[in-house]
Protein backbone atom coordinates (compact mmCIF):
# COMPACT_ATOMS: atom_id res chain seq x y z
CA UNK A 1 0.00 0.00 0.00
CA UNK A 2 1.07 3.59 -0.79
CA UNK A 3 -0.89 5.33 1.90
CA UNK A 4 1.06 5.18 5.35
CA UNK A 5 -2.59 5.28 7.02
CA UNK A 6 -6.02 4.81 7.17
CA UNK A 7 -8.53 6.69 9.15
CA UNK A 8 -12.29 6.02 9.43
CA UNK A 9 -14.52 9.48 11.11
CA UNK A 10 -17.58 8.93 12.11
CA UNK A 11 -18.17 5.56 10.84
CA UNK A 12 -22.05 6.10 11.47
CA UNK A 13 -22.28 9.24 9.03
CA UNK A 14 -19.42 8.07 6.24
CA UNK A 15 -19.66 4.36 4.49
CA UNK A 16 -17.17 1.95 4.72
CA UNK A 17 -17.34 2.33 0.53
CA UNK A 18 -16.61 5.71 0.50
CA UNK A 19 -14.45 5.72 3.12
CA UNK A 20 -12.30 3.03 0.87
CA UNK A 21 -12.86 4.90 -2.19
CA UNK A 22 -11.69 8.30 -0.72
CA UNK A 23 -8.59 6.02 0.44
CA UNK A 24 -8.11 4.58 -3.19
CA UNK A 25 -7.76 8.46 -4.40
CA UNK A 26 -5.61 9.81 -2.13
CA UNK A 27 -3.00 6.77 -3.23
CA UNK A 28 -3.05 8.07 -6.60
CA UNK A 29 -2.62 11.30 -5.82
CA UNK A 30 0.44 9.76 -3.99
CA UNK A 31 1.89 7.59 -6.66
CA UNK A 32 1.04 10.77 -9.37
CA UNK A 33 3.19 12.89 -7.53
CA UNK A 34 5.86 10.40 -6.72
CA UNK A 35 6.44 9.13 -10.53
CA UNK A 36 9.05 10.34 -12.34
CA UNK A 37 10.49 9.38 -15.68
CA UNK A 38 12.08 5.89 -16.08
CA UNK A 39 15.84 5.31 -16.79
CA UNK A 40 14.76 3.63 -20.24
CA UNK A 41 16.82 5.67 -22.60
CA UNK A 42 19.18 5.14 -25.33
CA UNK A 43 22.78 5.93 -25.10
CA UNK A 44 25.09 6.84 -28.23
CA UNK A 45 28.98 6.36 -28.03
CA UNK A 46 30.76 8.86 -30.03
CA UNK A 47 34.10 10.23 -29.91
CA UNK A 48 35.61 13.22 -29.21
CA UNK A 49 37.89 13.48 -31.68
CA UNK A 50 38.83 11.30 -34.70
CA UNK A 51 41.39 10.68 -36.79
CA UNK A 52 41.26 12.25 -39.99
CA UNK A 53 41.96 10.18 -43.38
CA UNK A 54 45.40 11.92 -43.52
CA UNK A 55 45.99 10.24 -40.33
CA UNK A 56 45.68 14.09 -38.07
CA UNK A 57 43.60 14.42 -35.27
CA UNK A 58 40.50 16.22 -35.94
CA UNK A 59 37.01 17.43 -34.15
CA UNK A 60 33.93 14.46 -35.50
CA UNK A 61 31.14 16.95 -37.50
CA UNK A 62 28.20 15.42 -38.36
CA UNK A 63 27.54 15.71 -42.03
CA UNK A 64 24.16 16.13 -44.10
CA UNK A 65 22.01 13.09 -44.40
CA UNK A 66 23.76 10.55 -47.55
CA UNK A 67 21.39 10.13 -50.35
CA UNK A 68 20.30 6.86 -51.64
CA UNK A 69 22.58 6.50 -54.51
CA UNK A 70 25.40 8.34 -51.87
CA UNK A 71 24.68 4.66 -49.84
CA UNK A 72 24.83 2.44 -52.41
CA UNK A 73 28.73 3.97 -53.31
CA UNK A 74 29.55 3.60 -50.35
CA UNK A 75 28.36 0.28 -49.49
CA UNK A 76 30.35 -0.82 -53.12
CA UNK A 77 33.69 0.97 -51.68
CA UNK A 78 33.71 -0.95 -48.45
CA UNK A 79 33.31 -4.02 -50.47
CA UNK A 80 36.23 -3.23 -52.45
CA UNK A 81 38.98 -4.27 -50.19
CA UNK A 82 41.07 -1.48 -50.69
CA UNK A 83 42.82 1.24 -48.74
CA UNK A 84 40.06 3.56 -48.78
CA UNK A 85 37.46 1.38 -47.24
CA UNK A 86 37.93 2.59 -43.90
CA UNK A 87 37.59 5.87 -45.01
CA UNK A 88 34.26 4.79 -46.69
CA UNK A 89 33.09 3.06 -43.66
CA UNK A 90 34.02 6.62 -41.47
CA UNK A 91 32.25 8.42 -44.35
CA UNK A 92 28.91 5.82 -44.07
CA UNK A 93 29.46 6.25 -39.90
CA UNK A 94 28.43 10.06 -40.29
CA UNK A 95 25.57 9.89 -42.72
CA UNK A 96 23.86 7.40 -40.35
CA UNK A 97 24.06 9.62 -37.65
CA UNK A 98 21.05 10.99 -39.67
CA UNK A 99 17.64 9.49 -39.56
CA UNK A 100 16.98 9.53 -43.36
CA UNK A 101 20.09 7.76 -43.91
CA UNK A 102 19.33 5.02 -41.55
CA UNK A 103 16.34 4.11 -42.91
CA UNK A 104 17.45 4.26 -46.56
CA UNK A 105 20.62 2.30 -45.42
CA UNK A 106 18.36 -0.71 -44.06
CA UNK A 107 15.78 -0.67 -47.13
CA UNK A 108 18.51 -1.33 -49.40
CA UNK A 109 19.31 -4.85 -50.29
CA UNK A 110 21.96 -6.65 -48.52
CA UNK A 111 23.39 -3.82 -46.67
CA UNK A 112 23.19 -4.85 -43.30
CA UNK A 113 24.68 -8.04 -44.43
CA UNK A 114 27.67 -6.32 -45.96
CA UNK A 115 27.92 -4.22 -42.79
CA UNK A 116 27.69 -7.44 -40.19
CA UNK A 117 30.29 -8.91 -42.61
CA UNK A 118 32.68 -6.17 -42.21
CA UNK A 119 31.30 -6.17 -38.24
CA UNK A 120 32.82 -10.48 -38.48
CA UNK A 121 36.30 -8.69 -40.38
CA UNK A 122 39.22 -9.95 -38.96
CA UNK A 123 41.16 -6.67 -39.71
CA UNK A 124 40.17 -4.91 -36.22
CA UNK A 125 40.17 -1.20 -37.54
CA UNK A 126 37.66 -2.06 -40.04
CA UNK A 127 35.53 -4.55 -37.25
CA UNK A 128 35.77 -1.50 -35.14
CA UNK A 129 34.47 0.55 -37.74
CA UNK A 130 31.29 -1.29 -38.33
CA UNK A 131 30.70 -1.93 -34.79
CA UNK A 132 30.50 2.13 -34.76
CA UNK A 133 27.95 1.58 -37.53
CA UNK A 134 26.29 -0.45 -35.90
CA UNK A 135 25.98 1.24 -32.83
CA UNK A 136 24.31 4.65 -34.87
CA UNK A 137 21.94 2.13 -35.99
CA UNK A 138 21.08 0.80 -32.60
CA UNK A 139 20.59 5.05 -31.35
CA UNK A 140 17.32 4.90 -34.43
CA UNK A 141 14.20 5.85 -32.90
CA UNK A 142 12.49 3.75 -35.80
CA UNK A 143 11.49 0.41 -34.65
CA UNK A 144 12.05 -0.70 -38.18
CA UNK A 145 15.58 0.33 -38.09
CA UNK A 146 15.99 -1.52 -35.07
CA UNK A 147 14.83 -4.57 -36.38
CA UNK A 148 17.21 -4.14 -39.28
CA UNK A 149 19.93 -5.45 -37.07
CA UNK A 150 18.40 -8.30 -35.64
CA UNK A 151 20.98 -10.56 -37.39
CA UNK A 152 23.93 -8.80 -35.18
CA UNK A 153 22.68 -9.85 -32.04
CA UNK A 154 24.65 -13.26 -32.20
CA UNK A 155 27.32 -11.59 -33.26
CA UNK A 156 27.09 -8.70 -30.62
CA UNK A 157 27.28 -11.27 -28.24
CA UNK A 158 29.56 -13.37 -29.35
CA UNK A 159 32.34 -10.17 -28.99
CA UNK A 160 31.38 -9.57 -25.60
CA UNK A 161 34.04 -12.26 -24.57
CA UNK A 162 36.60 -10.42 -27.12
CA UNK A 163 39.71 -9.12 -26.12
CA UNK A 164 39.07 -5.44 -27.09
CA UNK A 165 37.58 -3.06 -24.19
CA UNK A 166 36.38 -0.93 -26.45
CA UNK A 167 34.39 -2.98 -28.91
CA UNK A 168 33.38 -4.84 -25.62
CA UNK A 169 32.20 -1.61 -24.54
CA UNK A 170 30.63 -0.91 -27.74
CA UNK A 171 28.90 -3.93 -28.51
CA UNK A 172 26.90 -3.72 -24.52
CA UNK A 173 25.28 0.09 -25.78
CA UNK A 174 24.64 -1.43 -28.73
CA UNK A 175 23.03 -4.02 -27.58
CA UNK A 176 21.40 -2.04 -24.90
CA UNK A 177 19.88 0.24 -27.00
CA UNK A 178 18.62 -2.82 -29.46
CA UNK A 179 16.93 -4.26 -26.35
CA UNK A 180 15.10 -0.76 -25.50
CA UNK A 181 13.26 -0.40 -28.62
CA UNK A 182 12.28 -3.96 -29.42
CA UNK A 183 10.28 -6.66 -27.92
CA UNK A 184 11.25 -8.59 -31.10
CA UNK A 185 14.99 -7.93 -29.79
CA UNK A 186 14.60 -9.22 -26.69
CA UNK A 187 12.75 -12.06 -27.88
CA UNK A 188 15.62 -13.03 -29.73
CA UNK A 189 18.76 -12.21 -27.23
CA UNK A 190 16.91 -14.11 -24.90
CA UNK A 191 17.59 -17.96 -26.47
CA UNK A 192 20.73 -16.51 -27.54
CA UNK A 193 22.03 -16.43 -24.15
CA UNK A 194 22.51 -13.07 -23.09
CA UNK A 195 21.99 -13.25 -19.76
CA UNK A 196 24.51 -16.13 -19.34
CA UNK A 197 27.18 -14.02 -21.60
CA UNK A 198 26.32 -11.14 -18.85
CA UNK A 199 27.54 -13.37 -16.52
CA UNK A 200 30.81 -14.16 -17.73
CA UNK A 201 31.24 -10.23 -18.60
CA UNK A 202 30.39 -9.08 -15.22
CA UNK A 203 34.00 -10.57 -14.07
CA UNK A 204 35.48 -7.98 -15.82
CA UNK A 205 38.25 -5.80 -14.42
CA UNK A 206 37.57 -2.89 -16.65
CA UNK A 207 35.12 -0.76 -15.62
CA UNK A 208 33.80 0.82 -18.92
CA UNK A 209 32.78 -2.84 -19.13
CA UNK A 210 31.00 -3.11 -16.16
CA UNK A 211 28.92 0.02 -16.70
CA UNK A 212 28.28 -0.87 -19.79
CA UNK A 213 26.82 -4.07 -18.48
CA UNK A 214 25.08 -1.85 -16.32
CA UNK A 215 23.02 0.05 -18.59
CA UNK A 216 22.18 -3.43 -20.44
CA UNK A 217 20.57 -4.92 -17.60
CA UNK A 218 18.75 -1.72 -16.43
CA UNK A 219 17.13 -1.66 -20.11
CA UNK A 220 16.21 -5.58 -19.87
CA UNK A 221 15.06 -4.90 -16.39
CA UNK A 222 12.58 -2.49 -16.90
CA UNK A 223 10.93 -4.17 -20.17
CA UNK A 224 6.85 -5.44 -19.63
CA UNK A 225 7.90 -8.86 -19.74
CA UNK A 226 10.47 -8.82 -17.33
CA UNK A 227 9.22 -10.21 -13.65
CA UNK A 228 8.00 -13.28 -15.80
CA UNK A 229 11.23 -13.96 -18.50
CA UNK A 230 13.96 -12.07 -17.62
CA UNK A 231 13.99 -11.70 -13.94
CA UNK A 232 13.68 -15.22 -12.82
CA UNK A 233 16.73 -15.98 -15.36
CA UNK A 234 18.61 -13.22 -13.86
CA UNK A 235 17.72 -14.52 -10.20
CA UNK A 236 18.88 -17.90 -11.23
CA UNK A 237 22.50 -16.81 -12.06
CA UNK A 238 25.41 -15.24 -10.44
CA UNK A 239 24.37 -11.65 -11.21
CA UNK A 240 22.20 -10.25 -8.06
CA UNK A 241 25.67 -10.95 -6.20
CA UNK A 242 27.68 -9.48 -8.32
CA UNK A 243 25.73 -6.50 -8.39
CA UNK A 244 25.58 -6.83 -4.99
CA UNK A 245 29.18 -6.37 -4.79
CA UNK A 246 29.94 -3.56 -7.61
CA UNK A 247 27.00 -1.55 -6.31
CA UNK A 248 29.12 -0.93 -3.23
CA UNK A 249 33.11 -0.96 -4.34
CA UNK A 250 35.43 1.04 -6.36
CA UNK A 251 33.38 4.05 -5.94
CA UNK A 252 36.23 6.60 -6.34
CA UNK A 253 36.82 5.10 -10.02
CA UNK A 254 33.38 3.55 -10.90
CA UNK A 255 30.43 5.33 -10.22
CA UNK A 256 28.96 5.34 -13.10
CA UNK A 257 28.95 1.01 -12.58
CA UNK A 258 27.28 1.39 -9.00
CA UNK A 259 24.94 3.64 -10.27
CA UNK A 260 23.85 1.16 -13.07
CA UNK A 261 23.63 -1.63 -11.06
CA UNK A 262 21.64 0.75 -8.26
CA UNK A 263 18.99 0.81 -10.42
CA UNK A 264 19.27 -2.57 -11.54
CA UNK A 265 18.56 -3.55 -7.58
CA UNK A 266 16.16 -1.06 -7.45
CA UNK A 267 14.43 -2.90 -10.12
CA UNK A 268 14.22 -6.36 -9.04
CA UNK A 269 13.16 -5.63 -5.93
CA UNK A 270 9.65 -3.64 -7.24
CA UNK A 271 9.23 -6.01 -9.62
CA UNK A 272 8.59 -8.40 -5.96
CA UNK A 273 9.32 -12.15 -7.77
CA UNK A 274 12.03 -13.28 -5.37
CA UNK A 275 12.88 -10.44 -2.86
CA UNK A 276 13.42 -13.19 -0.11
CA UNK A 277 16.63 -14.41 -2.16
CA UNK A 278 17.68 -10.68 -2.43
CA UNK A 279 17.59 -10.63 1.65
CA UNK A 280 19.34 -13.77 2.05
CA UNK A 281 22.39 -12.41 0.10
CA UNK A 282 22.81 -9.49 1.98
CA UNK A 283 20.97 -6.79 0.23
CA UNK A 284 19.77 -5.12 3.18
CA UNK A 285 23.24 -4.90 4.91
CA UNK A 286 25.28 -3.84 2.27
CA UNK A 287 22.75 -1.61 1.00
CA UNK A 288 22.81 0.37 4.55
CA UNK A 289 26.45 0.30 5.08
CA UNK A 290 27.11 1.36 1.71
CA UNK A 291 24.61 4.41 2.77
CA UNK A 292 26.08 4.96 5.76
CA UNK A 293 29.98 5.07 4.18
CA UNK A 294 28.58 7.79 1.87
CA UNK A 295 27.05 10.09 4.40
CA UNK A 296 30.36 9.47 6.49
CA UNK A 297 32.35 10.37 3.34
CA UNK A 298 30.51 13.52 2.21
CA UNK A 299 32.81 16.27 3.89
CA UNK A 300 35.85 14.63 2.06
CA UNK A 301 35.41 14.51 -1.42
CA UNK A 302 32.99 15.86 -3.93
CA UNK A 303 29.17 14.91 -3.87
CA UNK A 304 28.50 15.88 -7.57
CA UNK A 305 26.28 12.67 -8.80
CA UNK A 306 26.27 11.05 -5.96
CA UNK A 307 22.71 11.75 -5.92
CA UNK A 308 22.28 9.23 -8.72
CA UNK A 309 23.47 6.68 -6.67
CA UNK A 310 21.85 7.38 -3.39
CA UNK A 311 18.43 7.43 -4.88
CA UNK A 312 18.41 4.02 -5.96
CA UNK A 313 20.04 2.42 -3.03
CA UNK A 314 16.71 4.65 -0.66
CA UNK A 315 14.17 3.11 -2.84
CA UNK A 316 15.41 -0.54 -2.89
CA UNK A 317 15.61 -0.01 1.21
CA UNK A 318 12.24 1.51 1.31
CA UNK A 319 10.42 -1.34 -1.35
CA UNK A 320 11.60 -3.69 0.74
CA UNK A 321 11.18 -2.36 4.50
CA UNK A 322 7.51 -1.90 3.15
CA UNK A 323 7.34 -6.21 2.15
CA UNK A 324 4.19 -7.75 2.99
CA UNK A 325 5.00 -10.17 5.43
CA UNK A 326 2.87 -12.95 3.89
CA UNK A 327 5.79 -12.86 1.13
CA UNK A 328 8.37 -14.39 3.34
CA UNK A 329 10.20 -11.09 2.95
CA UNK A 330 9.54 -8.72 6.49
CA UNK A 331 13.03 -6.94 6.68
CA UNK A 332 13.87 -5.21 9.70
CA UNK A 333 16.45 -2.77 10.05
CA UNK A 334 17.52 -1.25 13.52
CA UNK A 335 20.91 0.93 12.82
CA UNK A 336 20.07 4.09 14.35
CA UNK A 337 23.04 5.34 12.03
CA UNK A 338 21.11 5.18 9.01
CA UNK A 339 18.67 7.87 10.51
CA UNK A 340 21.50 10.57 11.05
CA UNK A 341 23.02 9.26 7.24
CA UNK A 342 19.34 10.21 6.31
CA UNK A 343 19.38 13.81 8.02
CA UNK A 344 22.84 14.41 6.60
CA UNK A 345 21.70 13.49 3.03
CA UNK A 346 18.46 15.92 3.45
CA UNK A 347 20.79 18.84 4.76
CA UNK A 348 23.39 18.40 1.83
CA UNK A 349 20.66 18.14 -1.16
CA UNK A 350 17.99 20.17 -0.08
CA UNK A 351 19.07 22.88 -2.50
CA UNK A 352 20.04 21.60 -5.28
CA UNK A 353 18.48 18.16 -5.75
CA UNK A 354 15.51 18.77 -3.23
CA UNK A 355 14.09 14.83 -4.74
CA UNK A 356 16.56 13.04 -3.18
CA UNK A 357 14.65 15.06 0.39
CA UNK A 358 11.84 13.02 -0.58
CA UNK A 359 13.47 9.84 -1.07
CA UNK A 360 14.89 10.31 2.39
CA UNK A 361 11.62 10.83 3.81
CA UNK A 362 10.00 7.95 2.19
CA UNK A 363 12.25 5.56 3.97
CA UNK A 364 12.60 7.27 6.87
CA UNK A 365 8.68 6.82 6.55
CA UNK A 366 8.71 3.29 6.37
CA UNK A 367 11.84 3.04 9.24
CA UNK A 368 9.43 5.04 11.69
CA UNK A 369 5.97 2.74 10.69
CA UNK A 370 6.75 0.11 12.73
CA UNK A 371 10.04 0.24 14.68
CA UNK A 372 9.54 2.40 17.84
CA UNK A 373 13.50 2.67 18.27
CA UNK A 374 13.50 4.94 15.00
CA UNK A 375 10.78 7.38 16.44
CA UNK A 376 12.70 7.39 19.54
CA UNK A 377 16.09 8.40 17.77
CA UNK A 378 14.26 11.29 15.65
CA UNK A 379 13.81 12.54 19.39
CA UNK A 380 16.24 11.57 21.42
CA UNK A 381 18.88 12.27 18.66
CA UNK A 382 17.62 16.01 18.33
CA UNK A 383 16.38 15.58 14.85
CA UNK A 384 13.10 16.83 15.17
CA UNK A 385 13.90 20.43 14.73
CA UNK A 386 15.42 19.61 11.05
CA UNK A 387 12.78 17.86 10.28
CA UNK A 388 10.55 20.45 11.27
CA UNK A 389 11.94 23.06 8.83
CA UNK A 390 11.35 20.79 5.89
CA UNK A 391 7.55 21.89 6.14
CA UNK A 392 8.50 25.41 4.55
CA UNK A 393 9.37 23.28 1.34
CA UNK A 394 7.07 21.38 -1.24
CA UNK A 395 3.91 20.10 -0.76
CA UNK A 396 5.25 16.55 -1.01
CA UNK A 397 8.13 17.11 1.75
CA UNK A 398 5.34 18.85 4.13
CA UNK A 399 2.88 15.39 3.67
CA UNK A 400 5.67 13.86 4.08
CA UNK A 401 7.30 14.99 6.97
CA UNK A 402 3.67 14.79 8.82
CA UNK A 403 2.95 11.49 7.78
CA UNK A 404 6.43 10.47 9.82
CA UNK A 405 5.26 13.02 12.65
CA UNK A 406 2.06 11.10 12.73
CA UNK A 407 4.13 7.98 12.91
CA UNK A 408 6.29 9.06 15.79
CA UNK A 409 3.04 10.19 17.80
CA UNK A 410 1.13 6.93 17.73
CA UNK A 411 3.65 5.00 19.27
CA UNK A 412 1.68 6.16 22.23
CA UNK A 413 1.84 9.26 25.71
CA UNK A 414 5.44 9.69 25.61
CA UNK A 415 6.26 10.04 22.32
CA UNK A 416 3.26 12.94 21.52
CA UNK A 417 4.61 14.58 25.28
CA UNK A 418 8.06 15.06 23.66
CA UNK A 419 6.58 16.08 20.42
CA UNK A 420 4.69 18.90 22.05
CA UNK A 421 7.22 19.62 24.14
CA UNK A 422 9.74 20.54 20.57
CA UNK A 423 6.74 22.72 19.24
CA UNK A 424 4.93 21.07 16.76
CA UNK A 425 2.14 22.59 17.81
CA UNK A 426 3.04 26.09 16.70
CA UNK A 427 4.06 24.43 13.42
CA UNK A 428 0.56 22.76 12.63
CA UNK A 429 -0.72 26.06 13.32
CA UNK A 430 0.77 27.58 10.60
CA UNK A 431 -0.11 24.62 7.86
CA UNK A 432 -3.44 25.13 9.03
CA UNK A 433 -3.34 28.25 7.15
CA UNK A 434 -2.29 26.24 3.92
CA UNK A 435 -4.86 25.59 0.97
CA UNK A 436 -3.34 21.95 0.24
CA UNK A 437 -5.91 19.48 0.90
CA UNK A 438 -3.89 16.78 1.57
CA UNK A 439 -1.59 18.45 3.44
CA UNK A 440 -4.60 20.33 5.85
CA UNK A 441 -5.93 16.21 6.15
CA UNK A 442 -2.86 14.58 7.30
CA UNK A 443 -2.23 18.01 9.79
CA UNK A 444 -5.83 16.88 11.29
CA UNK A 445 -4.74 13.37 11.49
CA UNK A 446 -1.75 14.21 13.27
CA UNK A 447 -3.56 16.87 15.50
CA UNK A 448 -5.79 14.04 16.31
CA UNK A 449 -2.94 11.83 17.76
CA UNK A 450 -1.73 14.54 19.57
CA UNK A 451 -5.16 15.03 21.87
CA UNK A 452 -5.82 11.21 21.67
CA UNK A 453 -2.29 10.83 23.63
CA UNK A 454 -2.24 14.02 25.45
CA UNK A 455 -5.41 16.09 26.01
CA UNK A 456 -3.17 19.00 27.21
CA UNK A 457 -2.30 19.85 24.05
CA UNK A 458 -5.98 19.87 23.07
CA UNK A 459 -6.07 22.52 25.57
CA UNK A 460 -3.08 24.32 23.83
CA UNK A 461 -4.19 24.50 20.75
CA UNK A 462 -7.59 25.98 21.63
CA UNK A 463 -6.07 28.77 23.53
CA UNK A 464 -3.79 29.38 20.42
CA UNK A 465 -6.43 30.15 18.18
CA UNK A 466 -6.32 26.95 16.70
CA UNK A 467 -10.33 26.61 16.80
CA UNK A 468 -10.59 29.55 14.24
CA UNK A 469 -7.45 28.00 12.18
CA UNK A 470 -9.67 24.92 11.63
CA UNK A 471 -12.87 27.82 11.01
CA UNK A 472 -12.13 28.21 7.17
CA UNK A 473 -11.57 24.33 6.52
CA UNK A 474 -15.00 23.98 7.82
CA UNK A 475 -16.58 23.90 4.27
CA UNK A 476 -14.42 21.89 2.64
CA UNK A 477 -16.09 18.73 1.47
CA UNK A 478 -13.44 16.76 1.52
CA UNK A 479 -12.41 17.97 5.16
CA UNK A 480 -15.52 19.18 7.17
CA UNK A 481 -16.30 15.92 8.35
CA UNK A 482 -12.69 15.88 10.64
CA UNK A 483 -12.56 19.57 11.09
CA UNK A 484 -16.50 18.95 12.97
CA UNK A 485 -14.86 15.72 14.61
CA UNK A 486 -11.24 18.00 15.80
CA UNK A 487 -13.18 20.74 16.71
CA UNK A 488 -15.92 18.44 18.83
CA UNK A 489 -12.66 16.45 20.82
CA UNK A 490 -10.39 19.28 21.00
CA UNK A 491 -13.28 20.26 23.53
CA UNK A 492 -13.96 16.79 24.84
CA UNK A 493 -10.30 14.76 24.78
CA UNK A 494 -11.78 12.05 26.18
CA UNK A 495 -14.13 11.08 23.31
CA UNK A 496 -11.09 11.28 20.65
CA UNK A 497 -10.76 7.61 20.65
CA UNK A 498 -14.59 6.58 19.75
CA UNK A 499 -14.14 9.43 16.77
CA UNK A 500 -10.79 8.54 15.19
CA UNK A 501 -9.88 4.86 14.93
CA UNK A 502 -6.41 4.34 13.19
CA UNK A 503 -4.17 2.04 11.37
CA UNK A 504 -1.07 1.80 9.97
CA UNK A 505 0.46 0.15 7.00
CA UNK A 506 3.94 0.29 4.83
CA UNK A 507 4.12 2.40 2.25
CA UNK A 508 4.97 0.72 -1.20
CA UNK A 509 7.34 2.73 -3.55
CA UNK A 510 6.61 2.91 -7.22
CA UNK A 511 9.10 0.68 -9.85
CA UNK A 512 9.81 4.08 -11.23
Amino acid sequence: MWSRRSCRYRPDAIGLEELRARRREQESALRKARRQQQLVSKRLLREDSIVNGDGQAGVEIATDPLSEQEVLQLLRDVQRGTEERKKSLYRLRQGLQHKETQQRFVRLEGSMRILIGLFTSSLADVQMEAARCLHELSHSSDPAVSEACLPATSYLLTYLSGQSVELTELCLYTLGNLAVESNTVRKQLLPQGIIPALVSSIQSPHLAVLEGLGYVLSQLLQAKEAPTKIIPLILDSVLPQHMLRLVSSNLELGMGAAVEFGWCLHYIVCSHVNNALLVSQGIVSTLVLLLLELASGMSKAATEGLELLICPVLRCLSNLLAEDETEGCKVQIQDERLLVALFLFMQHFLQQHPFLVQECLWLLNNLTADEPIFCSAVLTLGLLPALLQLLACSQMMTLLVLTVLCNIAEKGPAYCHQLHQQAVLPALLSILTLSDVQVIGQSLELLHLLFLHLPEAADDFVSQAGLQALEQHKDNPQLEERVRALKETSLQPAATSQIFPHTASAAVLPST
